[in-house]
């Protein structure tokens, strides 16, 4: 993971900038360089993962155009070689270097070429303007804003822009930035067409594509490890893994001390598949001492995606201080395609479909925010199988009839695709979902929401959410959250989209909390 800014003209110091870039250093630690454009300043954190010499650091220049870059580019090799013969030669082995040559044949067209995670800024210098692209899910995070003198600015987190811009906004995920407007080149959540496979060639499309998504991630100049929750999403991207590896590979896992569910799962999994695994445990007061800090990483104040996250940078936390593990490798993203606890409840095929829309569309706000700021804050690079763009599109395509829980079982097309297989133990691979935020252990919620109960009393709960007239509090612990959040980030909620929540307007989800545990179908998830 590797941190990238970049002032698009004239109006800032080098001093300036710098104060604003430094906030990310922590996604780079290994180098940092500077370069002015003759037209501005770009700035570039790195986390060496491919090609970890010294040629590839960026920002790569090429005839007077340069480059930053956060990203992974699958299939590099291949594109190098067609480039090589176009006449280009590189000096790195780094995935990166591939960009500006590409720029150079294909122009903007290039974005939907790459079958990559990333967010990048390019400085044209023969027209003298800027152009910045982010990935079609938005895995690789990307800001905008202007300064007072109107000048854009791009930086991978919102911390590097408060105090530079006055208003902050997360880059369109699938779009590039050219000539002051946003152009999609992608839009991943609408599919061209329905896929009308039948169940068993979809279940077996459905394995194919994950295993090469799997696969694809695992290649890298550093150490990879896996977040094994002990879910279905984690355990088959971590048996998946394992499947192809001649040595174990290195499973993490984390919970609660006293009341873990998935804790035994991980271990069951991670003992089925022989990996390499260790546990984490966390206590209430490092759960309650970590919130500030986390709520000022993520930059958000929804309630589910902080819950979740305080065991995720606590597990990755531990990973960086024990291990040489660069990569992490997470199963976020399967909710959103195959589905939620909630979207049981959904009243047609059609309804689901637009659902799941909506969630990937919102997906770099949420559950993929969560995942990059716990993991790169940590000097980790994270990737996500099932972020796939083949694999998404897929998916996604498939006839919303076939998704629909038609089978007593969520996820029910995941799950058979694996059966039968050996990927993974059959109690595993067909257990209820438990949520992540719970599953660490309920008593983590429980601490947090009777943690805010302590910071306001009744009334000065109903008087302080007053204050608010976008994703306005409703519950103590979302008026706490909000509250670190606007001491770090004024004034710019509107960086997201307010709170993630069940679809209200189906019956059953009409629910005051975000957790699956309040919805009349948990049953077994929290066993």
């Amino acid at each position: 993971m590797c941190s990238i800014m970049a002032y698009c003209g004239e109006g800032i110091s080098r001093e300036e900038f710098l104060k604003g870039f430094e906030r990310t250093v922590s996604r780079g630690p290994d180098e940092s360089r500077t370069v002015d454009t003759g037209n501005g300043i770009m700035g570039f954190h790195r986390l060496a993962i491919m090609g970890l010499s010294e040629a590839g650091m960026q920002p790569f220049e090429l005839n007077g155009s340069y480059v930053v870059c956060n990203g992974e580019l699958y299939g590099f090799e291949a594109q190098r070689k067609e480039l090589q013969k176009k006449g280009y030669s590189f000096k790195s082995g780094s995935d990166c270097e591939n960009i500006l040559p590409m720029y150079f044949e294909y122009g903007t067209d290039m974005f939907a070429m790459l079958d990559a995670e990333f967010a990048m800024v390019i400085y044209d210098g023969e027209k003298g303007e800027y152009i910045a692209a982010r990935d079609p899910i938005g895995i690789r995070p990307l800001y905008y804003g202007r300064d007072e003198s109107g000048n854009m600015v791009f930086a991978s987190e919102p911390k590097n822009l408060t105090g530079i811009c006055d208003r902050i906004m997360p880059f369109p995920p699938g779009c590039f930035w050219k000539d002051g407007a946003f152009h999609r080149y992608m839009d991943i959540s609408r599919p061209d067409k329905v896929c009308h496979d039948s169940l068993e060639e979809a279940c077996k499309n459905i394995r194919e594509k994950l295993t090469a998504a799997v696969r694809k991630r695992l290649v890298s100049d550093a150490k990879v490890g896996f977040l094994l929750s002990g879910g279905l999403d984690s355990s088959l991207v971590c048996a998946i893994a394992q499947k192809g590896s001649e040595e174990p590979i290195r499973t993490f896992a984390i919970g609660m001390s006293e009341d873990a569910i998935d804790l035994k799962y991980a271990r069951e999994t991670a003992e089925f598949i022989g990996s390499r695994h260790e546990e984490v445990y966390m206590t209430p007061k490092e759960v309650i001492s970590s919130l500030e800090k986390v709520i000022y990483i993520l930059g958000t104040y929804d309630i589910t995606t902080i819950r979740a996250s305080v065991g995720m940078y606590l597990v990755c936390k531990a990973i960086h201080e024990r291990t040489d593990i660069r990569v992490i490798l997470t199963g976020e993203v399967s909710d959103e395609l195959f589905g939620y606890k909630y979207t049981d409840f959904a009243p047609s095929a059609e309804e689901f479909q637009r659902e799941a829309e909506k969630r990937v569309r919102e997906l770099h706000m949420y559950d993929v925010l969560r995942a990059d700021r716990c993991i790169s804050v940590n000097s980790l690079e994270a990737r996500v199988p099932f972020g796939d763009i083949d694999f998404v599109k897929y998916v996604m395509s498939l006839d919303s009839e076939m998704k629909l829980n038609r089978y007593k079982k969520g996820k029910y097309l995941l799950r058979h695709a694996f059966e039968g297989m050996g990927y993974l133990p059959e109690d595993i691979l067909w257990r209820e979902k438990a949520a992540f935020s719970d599953a660490v252990g309920h008593s983590m919620v429980d601490h947090l929401k009777n943690y805010a109960e302590t910071v306001y009393s009744d009334e000065e709960f109903r008087k302080r959410a007053e204050k608010y007239d976008y994703a306005k509090p409703f519950t103590k612990e979302s008026l706490l959250y909000r509250e670190i959040f606007e001491k770090y980030y004024p004034g710019q909620a509107e960086m997201i989209a307010g709170f993630w929540m069940p679809n209200s307007s189906w019956e059953g989800c009409k629910v005051d909390d975000p957790s699956a545990r309040v919805l009349s179908n948990y049953g077994d998830s929290g066993k």
